[in-house]
């Protein structure tokens, strides 16, 4: 056992030497996600609430699309490295919201990357209706080079 002890030391420390490297992942910024649509996130606040603008690629409506509001909040205890996270879409070009919830991650490559799920709620005639009212799904935004 006195034999193993310098191993398990070493092992620890390389370990916790790892974990201190692991960049930060930041929502401040533009992103695009896998569907092409575009998203610009401003400055988090000490609150970790965030604002921001939205330009889907992707819509359901005859209408013509135009950049929608987000509002949002991240998770800020400890300054985590890679944050929780949730925002809300109202899109400005249809009688729909969409609620985006997830987590910023840094790959194995150091790229920043935001895995999310979303809800996207649209208005429906009546409440026989309603069961076609909500669409669920996925995206993963990568950060957008300026």
């Amino acid at each position: 056992m006195v034999q193993a002890t310098p191993f398990l030391l070493v092992l620890f420390l390389a370990l916790g030497a790892q974990g201190l490297s692991v960049k930060k992942c930041s929502l401040t910024g533009m992103w695009i996600n896998d569907l092409g649509s575009n998203m610009t996130i401003t400055t988090v606040d000490a609150n970790g609430d965030f604002t921001g603008a939205y330009w889907t690629a992707v819509s359901a409506t005859p209408k013509e699309i135009e950049v929608s509001p987000l509002l949002g909040s991240q998770h800020l205890p400890n300054q985590l490295n890679q944050p929780t996270f949730g925002f809300t879409v109202n899109w400005s070009f249809s009688d729909s919201i969409t609620v985006f919830t997830g987590q910023c991650f840094v790959d194995d490559d150091g790229k920043e990357v935001l895995k999310t799920m979303w809800l996207l709620r649209s208005r429906v005639e009546s409440i026989k209706s309603d069961w076609k009212a909500t669409r669920v799904g996925t995206n993963i935004f990568t950060r957008l080079q300026s």
